[in-house]
Parts: structure tokens; sequence; C-alpha cells
């Protein structure tokens, strides 16, 4: 190309030296014989030829290029999110559980343009992970891993569970049943009454006195030296085997307790698989404790007590102030009842309107309804038959009932009485005795 400038610029200058000398040639002064028309300079100056070296060497050299920069071309718009703004990174999905990803801080370029403020995507309008927490931003832009990290690592404010409204439990019904009594107006004056038939046979504490009276005072006045010492008021009655008594104490005991100032007593037939306190007392026992710990009864409906007798009668005397509770009907399911809540609820709803509660159970050796009622109650005592119970047996008992208050055993079934004879001048010891 410089080659092809180079000719050019020659050729020029030589047809500029002879446009002069040509130039010089027509103001030379002519003679003043010609015409006006013969003075008058020529009206264009031919150009001369080139030499003919020049347009060979001109011929000889290849075609020139064409020059593109000679035409400013139009302004191509170059990419804007690569040239005008930095990389952002994209939020990590963790996998671990459905939270929103941590907004990133981007840096704010220098002349933005128009469109720059649509390229980056629009938030959401309604966030809908699970997990909602304020998240700050952070003062720099974060470094992603590679893998996918912890959602603790990757979030760090504390995470707040939210329940969506698809996920609130459904009121569930409760399954039909009879609609028990309300509790919270108990009375025992609202007890409903019957006409008892005791077994006078099998209550000797009914009795005025006598040996087996005696006997059963002297072991309501333990329990009243526990009270005092231990706020005793509520005591379990059981045993290691069955047959040994422990019916026959527990509704001894209460009759004792009713009669000693008339104190209101309530007794508790917590042998729910073999009742036989209602059969002492001559009772109706369908309903009752079975019942009430199944949600199908209230307090009012299993309690009673015995109707007003004749003032001479001994059951007005012993039986006026005892309130009973029978063991029910639904003996089926009596291992699942005797550990329900429901019996510490009644204990401690009774409590403020009962001086004492004595609660009969099934033996511990054998089934642990026993050791299921005994959480709920103050103490208890353990009953052995004489020459019947095996010192093993009364030993596991101990040990079924560790966790509770033993306030020590009853020897039930002696031949021989204590305090024989004449003694204190009751000489119907001696009668009791044969």
């Amino acid at each position: 190309m410089s080659k092809i400038y180079e000719a050019l610029l020659r050729a020029e200058q030589e047809r500029a030296e002879k446009d002069r000398a040509n130039l010089a040639a027509t103001q030379t002064p002519a003679p003043a014989a010609q015409t006006p028309a013969a003075q008058a300079p020529p009206a264009v100056a031919q150009a001369q030829p080139a030499p003919d070296d020049v347009i060979a060497e001109i011929q000889a050299l290849p075609a020139p290029e064409p020059v593109v920069h000679a035409t400013p071309a139009p302004a191509v718009p170059r990419p804007i999110i690569p040239v005008l703004a930095p990389a952002i990174p994209e939020p990590v999905a963790s996998t671990a559980s459905p939270v929103a990803a941590p907004a990133i801080a981007k840096p704010e370029p220098q002349a933005p343009p128009p469109v720059h403020a649509a390229a980056a995507p629009a938030p959401p309008q309604t966030p809908r992970p699970i997990y909602s927490a304020p998240i700050a931003a952070a003062a720099k832009p974060v470094e992603v891993p590679s893998t996918p990290a912890p959602v603790a690592a990757v979030v760090a404010a504390p995470l707040t569970p939210v329940a969506p409204a698809s996920f609130a439990p459904a009121a569930v019904a409760p399954a039909s049943r009879p609609a028990p009594t309300d509790d919270r107006g108990f009375s025992p004056d609202k007890v409903r009454r019957y006409a008892w038939t005791p077994s006078f046979d099998t209550l000797p504490a009914i009795d005025d006195r006598g040996g087996p009276v005696e006997q059963f005072r002297s072991l309501r006045s333990r329990m009243f030296e526990f009270r005092d010492l231990n706020k005793t008021k509520s005591i379990l009655i059981s045993s290691g085997l069955p047959q040994e008594g422990k019916s026959f104490i527990a509704a001894n005991l209460a009759i004792s307790f009713a009669r000693h100032k008339a104190a209101r007593v309530l007794l508790i037939d917590g042998d729910m698989r073999r009742s036989t306190l209602h059969k002492l007392l001559g009772t109706p026992g369908e309903t009752g404790l079975a019942e009430y710990l199944a949600g199908n009864a209230g307090l009012l409906d299993i309690m009673q007590q015995m109707e007003p007798a004749e003032e001479d009668s001994p059951a007005s005397l012993g039986l006026a102030s005892l309130t009973f509770i029978p063991g029910g009907s639904d003996v089926e399911k009596a291992a699942d009842l005797s550990g329900n809540p429901r019996f510490t609820q009644l204990m401690q709803a009774v409590a403020p309107f009962y001086d004492w509660i004595v609660v009969d159970s099934p033996p511990v050796n054998v089934v642990a309804d026993g050791v299921n009622l005994a959480r709920a109650c103050d103490g208890v005592l353990l009953v052995a038959r004489s020459g019947i119970t095996k010192y093993p047996s009364a030993q596991r008992a101990l040990i079924e009932l560790k966790a509770s208050n033993i306030l020590g055993f009853v020897l039930n079934a002696v031949e021989t009485m204590p305090l024989t004879g004449g003694y204190y001048g009751y000489e119907s010891y001696d009668s009791t005795q044969k």
C-alpha cells in the first residue's frame, strides 16, 4: 500500500510542476497584432499523461484492499451483565430442608444502564418455605462452596418453625359414650343412698366390744399416729397372694374409722378383677371404679351411701358416715385402668371432703394393679395370713411396693388372741377366743 501511495504522490507532484510550467508559459506577453481571442488563456489545462514506467509499476502492484474504516461502522451494543455488572453467584439450594437462600449483597455499578434493574430476577412476593427467619444481608459477597452445605452453615439466624395453616391438627370428635356427671360440683351430701344389707359375721368392727373390735381399734390408733407424723390420709390395703384377708381388713378398718367421732370415710374397692366389698356391705356393684377410670361415669355416679337406719341398730353407728365406691363391672381392662391418671384425679378431688380414704387392691405378687394404685396413696398396709403366708411371699410383696410408703404388716386370722381372760373387765374376750 505504501508503494502505491508513493507512486501516486510522485505522479501528482510531476503533474503539479507541469501545470505550473504551462501556467508560466501562458503568462508571457503576446505581440500587439494579435487578436483578443489569441491573447485569452486556455479555459482548461490538459493533463499530461504519466510516464510509462510509473504506469507499468502501478499495474504490477496487487489490487488494494477496500478501506473499511473510511465509513464509521454503527456501534454494536455489548452484553450488559458480563460487561457492566460483576457476575453474581446463584443461591445454593440446600437439600436438608426447604429454607430460603440468604440474600447476597451486590456491588453497585458506577453507571448502570436503564435495563440493569430488569436483568436481576425479582424476589417472590410471598415466601413459601416452612421455616422463616430474619436473615441479615452480608457485608461482603459470600463464597459459595462447591458442595451443598448444611443449613446451619448457610443460615446464621436461628430458625423459628412456622406451621402452615394446612398442617393444623383437626379437632377429633370424642367417641360416643354416656355423658358423665360433672365432678366440679361434687359434695358428699349429694351422694345417692341405697338400702344396704351388711354381713355382720364378716364385719366385726360394727360391734361395740369384743376381741376383734379392740384389735381394729388398736390398728386405727396406729394409723392416727402415722397421720400425725406424716399427714397420712389415704391408705392402700394389699397382700402378696390371694385369700390372705386384705378385703376383710380394708372393710373393717374403714368402719372403725367411721365409728370414731362420726368421721367421714371413703372406702374404695380397687380390686376390679374380683370385687368383694360390695358383697360384704350388701349393695349393688355394677357401676363403680372401672367405669369411672374408663371415663363412662362421674364421681356421683359411682358413689353410694347407706339409707338411714334405726338409731339403735348397729349399722347406723358404723355405716352412717361411710361412703362406698364399688369395683365396677369392666374387669377385662383392669390392668390398663389401674394405671389411668384419673385415679389420681379422683383421690385429689375427694381428699378435702373425707377424713380417711381406704383402698382395697389386688395382690401385688400376682398382678400390678395394686402397685399402680399405690402411687396415689399416702401409705400401704400389707396383710399376711397366719399359717398361710410364707416369708418369701411377704418379702416379695415388700419389693414390689418398694417405691411406696410401707406402713407395716397386719397379721390376720390369728388363733390365739392377745390379752386373754377378763383383762380390763371385758369378760366377752373369753367367749371370742373359743
